[in-house]
């Protein structure tokens, strides 16, 4: 099978690059698959293929960018130039832009190609039915919310045109059913990205480090974890060091730089910038914690995943989707109230302080992850394509005459 994968890819900034990076490192390995069409966002840097010796033909086409008015017919020309046999969306709402008109033209894709005839699978990591617009970051005008909803509702429909759409949380197979009356919908879990050899659940010497890992300026805000390591900092004599991995949001750049000014007082924090995927797993086995200063979600969560996979005990938001994925896939952590300092160094404290809890929260994050690997997860999406091809097969004509 020639398949195609649509996607933002390191050393992009664009959201759901890490999960498009392992999408294609475990979908080379897979026998079935003899090419991949790698289509992905124009970047600076070299596209990281380091695995490409595996068999599997990998063909790159940076053909679209973010925000770009053109991007629908960019990446309509690359399909047409590679002509694959089956084609999967990574996506989210914000996808391809966060200006109206770039995100909902590049949200018309998997329609076009159910339209040329190819066999489409979209996967649709948030639905706009379950995000608070406000905390997320993207508007407080109420007005503002009904419109997006409503563009949200119409772009779902779109979306819904592929062949199938895989979700990642139960409860939004529902809603779309639901709502939608949808008749192609597919859970598909998350997965975890890596299922490195059973860590030790052993920190380095030093402080303690503290991390939170990802995107930061929207639903995801640093201002909560600095001031609740502060707290815990007067309460006890632990040694912490906090670690913020990761970059701005797209949507709102220069807040990292903002947080850095506004607690430059602040001892022992670092800011990591960028996170390189070789520098990854070094960055996850040193943290005693990793933190999500969430204030919204937005789907299901690669940086939990990430966190399973590397033995890590981690400190959460009660809040709908990630409540909802940690029973659903069986992790463990310690909860807090969004938004609320003293609940977050509770959560915090009651990890770093207790290392045999800190060792069985690891342990049972990473027993999760393992439990479904990014490999199982290529596989049911390859199910997946060749019932829909089956589908799509002509039935030969000496079987119409029998039938």
């Amino acid at each position: 099978m020639k398949l195609a994968i649509v996607t933002a890819y390191p050393p992009s900034k664009v959201t759901l690059t890490e999960y498009g990076y392992h999408l294609v490192k475990h979908f080379r390995l897979q026998d079935q698959v003899t090419e991949l069409v790698l289509i992905c966002d124009k970047t600076e840097g070299e596209k990281d293929l380091a695995f490409t010796e595996n068999g599997c033909k990998i063909t790159v086409k940076e053909c679209w960018s973010f925000n770009s008015y053109g991007n629908i017919f960019s990446v309509n020309k690359a399909l047409n130039q590679t002509k694959p046999d089956a084609v999967l969306f990574n996506l989210q709402f914000l996808k391809f832009g966060d200006k109206k008109i770039p995100a909902a033209l590049g949200l018309l894709l998997p329609a076009i190609c159910k339209f040329k005839g190819i066999p489409t699978i979209s996967l649709l990591h948030n639905i706009l039915e379950q995000v608070d617009l406000e905390s997320a970051g993207f508007t407080e005008n109420k007005v503002l919310q009904k419109i997006y909803n409503f563009i949200g509702t119409t772009l779902t429909r779109f979306v819904l045109a592929s062949d199938v759409v895989a979700v990642t949380i139960s409860k939004y197979v529902t809603i779309l059913e639901k709502k939608y009356k949808a008749k192609n919908i597919a859970l598909i879990p998350h997965g975890a990205f890596e299922t490195p050899p059973t860590p030790t659940y052993d920190l380095p010497a030093g402080p303690k480090q503290v991390m939170a890992f990802g995107k930061f300026g929207t639903y995801k805000k640093v201002e909560v974890l600095i001031e609740a390591v502060e707290l815990i900092r007067k309460r006890t004599q632990e040694d912490i060091e906090i670690v913020i991995a990761g970059t701005d949001s797209p949507n709102t750049p220069g807040y990292l730089d903002s947080m850095k000014e506004k607690y430059n007082t602040v001892p022992q924090i670092r800011f990591t910038g960028y996170v390189a995927e070789e520098d990854v797993e070094k960055i996850f086995k040193d943290s005693a914690v990793v933190v999500f200063p969430y204030t919204s979600t937005t789907g299901s969560s690669g940086v939990l995943h990430q966190a399973g996979s590397y033995g890590n005990a981690v400190a959460l938001p009660d809040l709908g989707d990630l409540s909802i994925l940690v029973k659903e896939e069986g992790y463990r952590g310690e909860f807090f109230d969004a938004d609320n300092t003293g609940s977050l160094a509770d959560a915090i404290q009651n990890i770093i302080t207790n290392d045999t809890y800190r060792r069985s929260l690891g342990h049972t994050n990473y027993t999760a992850a393992c439990s479904l690997p990014m490999s199982t997860i290529a596989a049911m999406y390859l199910d997946h394509f060749n019932t829909i091809i089956e589908k799509k097969s002509p039935v030969p004509k000496f079987q119409e005459e029998q039938a």
